[in-house]
């Protein structure tokens, strides 16, 4: 019972530790144009008086993604990984190998899922315009 109580509180440490880095590394865009402007493709080459102008341009983007936050691969990986760290070691040890297996699992299955969403999604192409000041 206490091997299973140690792996929750790994799985648990693990979404907490992966969810961190997440709000660490994400970037937000620039933004290139007040909110509330919205350009469409019949809007391309306008100009403006402050000498910007409005790019248009086709872009893939994915849809479709059914766990965009990868919780499904972070939260297998870490419970594979626990109970892999699990088997190394003895003591204190075998603690400290549970928690970095979980850890280690839990990137790992969150970039795993990742690569498969990425390879496997629905992808359009559309087109999205902008305005760019010089």
């Amino acid at each position: 019972m206490k091997v299973i109580r140690t792996l929750v509180c790994l799985g648990v440490v693990s979404f907490a530790a992966t969810g961190a880095i997440q709000a660490q590394t994400t970037v937000q865009p620039a933004q290139t144009a007040p909110p509330a402007e919205v350009y469409g493709p019949e809007d391309e080459g306008r100009s403006f008086a402050d000498g910007s102008r409005v790019v248009c341009e086709d872009v893939e983007v994915q849809r479709n993604s059914t766990d965009p936050n990868r919780i499904g691969g972070m939260a297998a990986g870490a419970v594979i990984g626990g109970l892999v760290g699990n088997q190394v070691g003895s003591g204190d040890g075998r603690k400290l190998a549970t928690v970095g297996g979980a850890v280690a699992g839990g990137a790992i299955g969150r970039k795993v899922q990742g690569d498969r969403q990425e390879a496997t999604g629905d992808r359009v192409v559309e087109t999205q315009c902008r305005r760019v000041r010089r």
